[in-house]
């Protein structure tokens, strides 16, 4: 059977490729946005979120470009009709544990993804600085982008992995380390605690079997010298804080 791969001379220029997705990560004419529901108003309202009208149009506008830019990246597995409950309302369920931490102003987010939950915290919390960091390029310069067109000046965008990040000047350096949906908490741990300052807190969103998950990582977060804060079971979610108790030993990650 013929080789029908293409030849050199056909595959697309990288210049032209970059070019091209920079042109269309301009969101230039931007996306429709999706507005809120009233079923994500009565779950804010249960949960003690009151949005100002500046707030939800750009919560509006984030999940806009989240999904048209999901035909493209493979960001979300959500449809456009549960965005606000399943996205924005899940995220903020973190906004209380944050509240209840004292001088909370810098936080970093593990594996943002699409953006969640660190768009939606850094929209309703604009006095914290996010830095999100994200392994992947294309989903890194998604993130860039939102970050430009929405004018979020307290977002800060690493595209790099988790391991070799917690071993340059960010380690040790954040208050809060945020997560959403980024695997099995014993391992999700020994990627965030390298990155909070003594003190500082972790803020994982987990489900239904977050109890199961905190026992199976019971000797990760001994050897990282932290232990659970709190477990807050929610509508949507159960939210796990790990408090950093000590420095973090040199052989994590």
């Amino acid at each position: 059977m013929a080789d029908e791969r293409p030849t050199r001379s056909e595959r697309p220029d990288p210049a032209v490729r970059e070019a091209e997705l920079a042109k269309w990560l301009e969101f230039d004419p931007e996306p429709e946005p999706i507005p809120c529901d009233d079923e994500a108003r009565a779950l804010l309202d249960s949960i003690g979120v009151e949005l100002d009208s500046v707030e939800e149009e750009q919560l509006a506008r984030y999940l806009g470009m989240l999904f048209f830019a999901n035909e493209r990246f493979n960001l979300t597995r959500i449809d456009r009709e549960s965005a606000w409950t399943r996205h924005v309302v899940d995220s903020l369920t973190l906004l209380a544990p944050l509240a209840s931490l004292e001088n909370a102003q810098r936080a970093i987010d593990i594996g943002s993804g699409g953006g969640l939950p660190a768009i939606p915290l850094a929209i309703t919390r604009p006095d914290i600085a996010f830095t999100l960091l994200e392994a992947t390029a294309k989903k890194a310069r998604f993130l860039q982008a939102v970050a430009r067109r929405l004018g979020l000046p307290n977002v800060t965008v690493v595209n790099d992995r988790a391991e070799k990040a917690a071993r340059t000047a960010m380690r040790e350096s954040f208050d809060v380390a945020t997560s959403r949906a980024v695997g099995a908490l014993s391992d999700l741990a020994m990627l965030s605690i390298p990155f909070l300052r003594i003190g500082g807190v972790m803020l994982a969103i987990k489900g239904e079997r977050a109890g199961e998950e905190i026992a199976a990582a019971k000797q990760s977060l001994y050897e990282l010298h932290a232990s659970v804060a709190g477990e807050m079971r929610g509508q949507t979610n159960t939210v796990v804080a790990i408090e950093k108790q000590r420095k973090t030993p040199a052989k994590f990650p």
